[in-house]
Order: C-alpha cells, then structure tokens, then sequence
C-alpha cells in the first residue's frame, strides 16, 4: 500500500498572511509575541519565496525548526532564515524579541554593500548575543521604533540601523571562520535569475529573455521558480513591478501616467488594469487608503 502523499509546504508572504507582500517598505518588523500569541507560540513549518527574516530572541526560549534541524534557544539570540528554507517556531509565552523580515530587492543591496560578507544572508545560522545582547537588543528595538513611527528620515534610519544588525551578524559569521555553504544547483539557478529581474524588471523582459541569460531554458526556469518559489517566473517578475509601483504611489508624487511609463507600460491604462489585477485596487484608490491595511495602519 502506497503512502498518503505528504501536504506541501506552504509559501507564504508575511505567516498566515498568503502571498501578498502587505507593504510598501522593504522591511516589515513586529515583536514575537504580535504574531505567535495568534497561534497558540506556534508557527508550523512554511517557507517564504523571497524574504529573508531575522529573528532575534531577547529572553524567554524558542524552538526554532529549518529545514528539519531543531535547536532549543534559551539565551539571547539571532537567527537568520534565508529564502526558501523550511521553518517553523515554538515559543514560550513569556518570550520577548522581534522579527525583522527583508525584501529581495534590500536583500540584494545589502549583500552589494557587504560583497562576499553578504552571503551570510543566504544561509541559515544562529548567533549567541553573548556579550553583544544590550546592544543588539538596542538596535532590534530601534528598528521596531522607527517602522512603528512616522518620523522624518524613516526610511535612512530604517536602512542605517538594518546595515548595523547585517554587519554585525557578518562579523559573528567571520569569527567563526564558517565558509560559505554549498548551495543546491536548483538554487543558485533561481537566486541568479532573481538578481536578473531585480537589475532589469523596468524594462519587462520576456521570460525567455531571462532564461537564455540565465542559461535555463523556459520550461526548465519555471520548473525551479515554482518547485522553490511557489510561482512562475513571470510572476514573480510582476511582483517585482507590483512592489515598485506601490512604493513609487506612496513614497512619490509621481502621476499615475508617471508611474506607468517609469516601470515600462506603453499605455497608463493597462498599467491600471495590471494593478487592480494584482492589487485588487486601482493605484489611485491604493495611493488614497495609504498603502497600509487597516492592522498595519493602526500600529504605525
């Protein structure tokens, strides 16, 4: 007798949340206990197509899951959960730290920044605080306080203090001596092509385009972009336009017709349409609700 086939997976944006990214930041941070106290201080295992999270654990304890491998933390600590790894929480209830969830595009800019210092954003580790814990708490809190706020200069006090939190964390992995590990070829195939649509999604490009730079054929570049992203490669390459378009209607004052010639459509009206497709609004009803769902907006 065969074996029921297992359940997949779940790829998810934010956990419990689909496959929306619900802002225009490329940054989301909330403390543990927001999320987990929802379900129970547990996360069942899932993945994210494209984020990379930073969970930092102050006090209480955690068990922390990716891909299969358990660790109980029990000290100050930072895990980094690359994209695409498999991960799961347990918390206890008097647990108190933050997540801070990165999207592709400042992913990209910071390992730009670090070199080859930033792949330590694309492998799972734990760092002990140690010593460090004040002040890695004091930055991970700064971090909540600025994404909380509406302050002049969010956006480079956001960026300063996550360039800080991704230095430090580079630091722990070169005193460690750890090499980088050997990434499946499924992988560094997908992690290639995502670095072609983030240089080159302004101009559309065709799948097939894409593909042939990325050495892959079409069918074979699918194939990997859904079995480790959920999607296909087309959309999330209109993802990819989806995110900049909500930041430019939010963060500019850029017209719609702007916006719309900005990231590469002939005609501002099928602009329009792609939105509210993938949006569910029109850009100008997004930009008049603020860009924020009404949870987020009431904690900002």
């Amino acid at each position: 007798m065969s074996r029921p086939a297992a359940p997949p997976i779940p790829v998810f944006k934010l956990y419990g949340e689909g496959q929306d990214w619900l802002t225009p930041d490329l940054l989301h941070c909330e403390t543990i206990p927001k999320r987990s106290r929802l379900y129970h201080w547990e996360i069942q295992p899932h993945r994210h197509a494209d984020l990379c999270q930073l969970l930092y654990v102050h006090a209480g304890q955690a068990e922390i899951e990716v891909e299969g491998q358990r660790r109980l933390i029990a000290e100050s600590t930072l895990q980094v959960v690359p994209p695409l790894f498999v991960h799961g929480f347990r918390f206890s209830e008097d647990i108190d730290g933050h997540v801070i969830t990165l999207a592709a595009p400042l992913v990209s800019e910071l390992k730009t920044l670090l070199g080859a210092a930033g792949e330590v954003l694309m492998a799972p580790a734990t760092f002990a605080a140690g010593a460090d814990r004040d002040y890695l708490n004091t930055l991970v809190s700064a971090v909540q306080r600025e994404y909380a706020e509406d302050h002049p200069g969010r956006d480079l006090a956001l960026h300063s203090l996550i360039n800080m939190i991704v230095v430090w964390v580079s630091r722990q992995m070169i005193q460690r001596s750890r090499a980088g590990q050997t990434v499946e070829r499924g992988r560094e195939y997908f992690n290639g092509f995502t670095r072609l649509v983030e240089t080159r999604f302004r101009q559309q490009p065709s799948v097939e385009a894409l593909a042939h730079a990325a050495g892959l054929s079409v069918a074979h570049l699918n194939n990997v972009c859904r079995e480790l992203a959920g999607q296909s490669a087309l959309q999330i390459i209109h993802q990819r336009l989806l995110l900049e378009a909500k930041r430019n209607l939010i963060y500019t004052s850029m017209t719609v017709s702007q916006v719309s010639d900005s990231l590469g459509f002939a005609d501002p009206a099928y602009f329009s349409r792609f939105f509210r497709r993938l949006a569910g609004v029109s850009p100008r009803a997004f930009r008049l609700a603020g860009s924020l769902p009404a949870e987020l907006s009431a904690s900002r």
